[in-house]
């Protein structure tokens, strides 16, 4: 992190400079129009993580300008005691240079405003150009670089703060991206797995239809950037996966992550629906804002109870109801990322929905042949098995899934390690099958 110190450091300079010189003028009453003449810090040759990222997103002097003055409050806080200086605590903030006073923090805090000051002082030409750089295409407000908060509706726009990702405060101060931590402010589990694909179990036309979900994912930037498909083909890929419970959907989805690189963000959806009206779509708004542009890939299992049917009643509830599944219907359809809904009925999923979905995937029970491959693939190859197991028998005579297949394992694994000879036997075996079945209400 040396270098980075040194990059960030040098940055910081540049901007002192800028600030010493507005703030002559500021002194001296002139108001001054000139652009910037001083340049930032050359990075040619600079390799630290603060210059990458500055030449990955091709940032130009302005927005280099922007970064370093949201990026100083956590760095560097007195580089501002000149704004500090001309602005008490009791006043709502000047005019000429805009900023906000920190509660906690205390110190001065930037807003577009002060970016305009600095950067062109009272020149129109280079204020109405900042605009831009805090429109939705822009890489700003697009990659999540840095946000516009604005404390009260309806004031200038110029007046809003600007406040810089909290994941590239981490990347610049400490070198790397920690993974966001399941919280109500972020009801996603991110999702891993140690098997493979050999390890799954599906039949033909679902394993091609899940290598074609992968191979987007793997080459969508050759189809945008080489291919020129831009504004032709919609960012994002988005998939339902239905079947009856057990069938491999979740394990097929942390599958696709691990084969592509990708974050695989479980949705709880126990904590993204609330009773109370709103809530539900800014539980899920912050979910998408986080996951936009991220390449990650969203989640939702039992999604029919979240992207279900729309009704044609007119009570208040269900009115309600339908807005949320709107809402969803845009996000869904706008988002950059990968999304998998999975649903063990596909009947239950709203219409709208369905004709949006790039591979809608059966999932269904498995058949004798795959139940044997199931059995060898978990029990025949890591457990000591007692002779008079015939796995090709059970596999034809139990209809089970494979999530029911870990679960009977588990449960004759509890058992064998009370044997010295931590063997399965074949009784343990077809009790923890029928244990299983009955929980599925199959029988009694």
């Amino acid at each position: 992190m040396k270098k980075n110190a040194l990059s960030i450091e040098r940055e910081l300079k540049w901007l002192e400079l800028l600030l010493a010189f507005r703030f002559e003028c500021y002194k001296q009453n002139r108001r001054s129009m000139e652009v910037i003449k001083q340049l930032p810090p050359n990075l040619t040759k600079d390799d630290s993580v603060f210059a990458n990222f500055v030449k990955q997103h091709q940032l130009n002097v302005i927005e280099r300008l922007a970064l370093i003055m949201t990026l100083a409050p956590h760095v560097r806080p007195q580089i501002y005691e000149l704004f500090l200086k001309n602005q008490s605590k009791e006043s709502a903030g000047n005019s000429e240079f805009g900023g906000w006073i920190g509660k906690a923090h205390g110190g001065f805090l930037p807003t577009i405003e002060t970016l305009a000051f600095v950067a062109g002082g009272a020149n129109l030409a280079i204020r109405f150009s900042l605009v831009d750089l805090f429109t939705p295409d822009h890489k700003f407000i697009k990659n999540d670089i840095i946000s516009i908060i604005h404390a009260e509706d309806h004031e200038p726009f110029f007046s809003g703060f600007m406040s810089l990702s909290p994941s590239l405060i981490e990347l610049f101060t400490a070198g790397k991206e920690s993974k966001p931590v399941f919280s109500t402010k972020f009801p996603a589990k991110l999702i891993k797995t140690d098997l493979s694909w050999d390890d799954l179990v599906i039949d033909e036309n679902v394993e091609n239809e899940v290598l074609h979900i992968t191979n987007w994912i793997k080459n969508k930037d050759q189809i945008y950037q080489q291919w020129g498909q831009q504004g032709v083909i919609k960012p994002g890929y988005k998939a339902l996966f239905h079947g009856p419970p057990g069938t491999g959907k979740s394990f097929t989805a942390g599958l696709i992550g691990k084969a592509t690189g990708k974050d695989v963000y479980r949705v709880d959806l126990s904590m993204v629906v609330s009773k109370w009206v709103g809530e539900t779509e800014k539980n899920l708004a912050r979910i998408f804002d986080s996951a936009e542009n991220k390449d990650w890939i969203l989640f939702f299992d039992e999604a029919d109870s979240l992207f279900g049917k729309r009704t044609n009643t007119q009570s208040s509830q269900e009115r309600y109801a339908n807005q949320e599944v709107s809402y969803l219907l845009q996000r869904v359809e706008d988002i950059n990322s990968t999304v998998i809904l999975a649903s063990n009925l596909k009947g239950n999923m709203d219409e709208a929905f369905l004709r949006r979905f790039h591979s809608i995937i059966y999932f269904p029970l498995p058949k004798a042949k795959q139940r044997l491959q199931m059995w060898e693939n978990y029990l025949g190859k890591r457990f000591n098995m007692d002779a008079e197991i015939d796995l090709a028998a059970i596999s034809e005579e139990y209809e089970v899934t494979g999530a029911s297949i870990v679960n009977i394992l588990k449960y004759c694994a509890i058992k064998s390690v009370e044997r010295p000879d931590k063997k399965i036997m074949k009784d343990d075996l077809v009790f923890g099958i029928r244990r299983e079945i009955m929980k599925e209400g199959k029988f009694s």
